[in-house]
């Protein structure tokens, strides 16, 4: 089971499901949830493997979409970055009836050719046993860029000496996160494609993939943004968001 986080209460607006990407967890998007949590109920969770949620063997797209379909009872607005992009869209694609609209943040239903493999290797090197602090972690993971690492830090339990993400099954299931599986299926509400203007994940020539399963999709960017955009420019993210949800209906 997913552990989450529910803000705000519910409206006469459908709820959002805000799924996060590799590496995150719920905690990541706890700001961002709360602002857009006064007009609407915003769930946030942990993905499988990661955060406190529980951990499996597996970490395929259909897996992480059936875990969020597990949470939902009604039709939902599903928000996803990256990783959690990749499993909104199955689960819209899938289970078309759960999701209302959908907004997709710097990512394509598509394979790419790079990897995280980088950061599991320097978490999975780090001695936990002469970790008391997180700055014990930080000095053993030098060779990581300073933001990445801050980031991958978040996930350390420092307590209990462990890692709060599933570091041996992730880097096994590595060429499954970085793919995404062939689907034929189309998802007819409205989607957005939201992307930072400095990221090369969303490209050109991606948008002819991308409208041929979700017809009704829309591009947008958010000016200095990288991949990471909701953490460089959450203001811009959240307004973003939020208008796109005010301009929109499904149907």
């Amino acid at each position: 089971m997913l552990s989450v986080t529910r803000h705000g209460d519910q409206t006469d607006q459908p709820p959002l499901l805000i799924a996060h990407g590799l590496f995150g967890s719920a905690r990541n998007w706890g700001v961002i949830a709360k602002r857009l949590s006064d007009s609407r109920e915003v769930i946030t969770v942990d993905m499988r493997n990661h955060g406190t949620s529980q951990w499996f063997e597996t970490h395929s797209y259909e897996d992480l979409a059936e875990d969020l379909a597990r949470i939902l009872d009604r039709p939902t607005d599903v928000l996803g970055h990256s990783m959690g992009g990749k499993a909104a869209m199955v689960l819209a694609l899938d289970k078309p009836d759960l999701v209302n609209r959908l907004i997709v943040a710097d990512i394509a239903p598509v394979t790419y050719t790079h990897s995280q493999q980088g950061p599991l290797d320097a978490m999975r090197k780090v001695d936990l046993s002469r970790v008391s602090q997180r700055s014990d972690a930080a000095a053993q993971m030098d060779d990581v860029d300073p933001a990445v690492r801050a980031f991958l830090l978040q996930s350390l339990d420092v307590v209990e000496g462990r890692w709060r993400l599933n570091l041996d099954v992730l880097s096994d299931q590595m060429a499954t996160i970085i793919g995404f599986p062939e689907k034929t299926n189309l998802f007819e509400n409205p989607a957005l494609f939201l992307s930072g203007a400095n990221s090369d994940y969303v490209l050109p020539e991606h948008r002819d993939h991308i409208k041929s399963l979700f017809p009704n999709s829309k591009f947008a960017k958010i000016p200095g943004a990288g991949h990471w955009l909701h953490a460089e420019k959450p203001r811009e993210f959240e307004l973003a968001v939020r208008g796109y949800l005010d301009l929109t209906s499904a149907g």
